[in-house]
């Protein structure tokens, strides 16, 4: 069976023919080309003019690699980016820490200053938070009775006084700090020695110091302890006189002031172990003047019984009254019994 175009369509050579023919130029081009290379111009010339071409052809491909890599780099990216938030996190976490870590050192060295300074033993506690009691002005230590914590025990910072032991638990203690409202301390001025005693306020940071209108204290004056309650060691820092409030209507002036202590700022505070069993106070002698006063009686019974009865003898005697003493509280019973007694 013969394959060719009808009639009407048939034009020039076959296809058999062609084929043939354009294999056998290409030959003859591949076999000029790599003897004699006089083909090079002609394959540059058509390289460059087709380029255009294939770097059209390769934009639907590069465009899809570049969507490709473009949403790969944007999930790297949001990675990369997690990670080093984390990292910075941890870092900054870690430079907070060290920074902490600067400060507790700084203020475990003052602290060890002061327990040098200080006259009496100290124990080093933590603070470990404050109390559930939010009207009172109270921490928590990590010290307690089995470190040998006592009630009443003052506690201090490198800077002043912080409080006093109030409360002693096996492992645990609560301080109540110097702005409670339920707590005093007694100071001097340290300027001139003028004792009083300072009260808490119940707010951050305020102390109240009363004293006679005409006292001499100033603001700016520094308090200190006086040691006289036997308690706080003499000479510790604990406010400085702020607003000096002069009522001419009162006889006291009530005087603000800021403490030493940094009461809500640091963890470290030192316990001195001072002795807090303070003997007690001897009883008044309230019996002394009874007795004094039985004993007199009674000589003075003895003495009226002895005037009676050496008058009696007198009568007897000399059948007259005795003459009268002035202001003599036995006289009159005395003469009474005399004249009964005469005939």
């Amino acid at each position: 069976m013969e394959y060719s175009p009808p009639p009407l369509f048939k034009q020039g050579a076959s296809a058999r023919v062609k084929v043939a023919f354009f294999s056998l130029v290409a030959i003859m081009l591949l076999v000029i080309d790599a003897r004699l290379q006089t083909l090079y111009f002609v394959r540059q010339v058509v390289s460059s003019a087709l380029y255009p071409l294939q770097m059209l052809a390769l934009v639907p491909r590069d465009v899809a690699h570049d969507m490709g890599d473009y949403f790969t780099r944007l999930a790297t990216l949001e990675k990369e980016n997690a990670t080093l938030k984390r990292t910075q996190l941890l870092q900054s976490l870690s430079v907070q820490q060290d920074e902490q870590l600067k400060l507790e050192n700084n203020q475990l060295r003052r602290l060890l200053t002061t327990s040098e300074t200080v006259p009496v033993k100290s124990l080093l506690a933590d603070i470990l938070y404050d109390a559930r009691d939010s009207f009172t002005r109270r921490v928590i230590l990590n010290r307690g009775l089995k470190h040998g914590i006592a009630l009443g025990q003052p506690v201090i910072d490198d800077q002043g006084v912080v409080g006093q032991i109030t409360r002693a638990f096996p492992l645990t203690s609560e301080v109540t700090l110097l702005t409670d409202k339920d707590q005093a301390i007694p100071v001097q001025v340290q300027r001139n020695g003028l004792r009083s005693v300072v009260y808490g306020k119940g707010q951050v940071g305020n102390l109240e110091l009363r004293v006679p209108s005409n006292a001499d204290i100033k603001a700016g004056d520094i308090l200190v302890t006086s040691g006289i309650d036997g308690i706080y060691p003499p000479g510790l820092l604990v406010a400085r006189a702020n607003v000096v409030d002069n009522n001419a209507t009162t006889m006291f002036e009530r005087i603000a002031c800021l403490p030493f202590a940094g009461l809500d700022r640091h963890r470290e505070v030192l316990v001195l172990m001072v002795d807090t069993h303070i003997e007690a106070r001897p009883d008044d002698d309230e019996g002394k003047p009874k007795k004094i006063i039985r004993r007199v009686t009674r000589d003075s019974a003895e003495s009226t019984e002895t005037l009676k009865n050496r008058d009696d003898r007198d009568v007897s005697a000399d059948g007259e009254a005795p003459r009268e003493v002035a202001n003599d509280p036995t006289k009159d019973t005395t003469r009474a019994k005399a004249k009964g007694s005469r005939p």
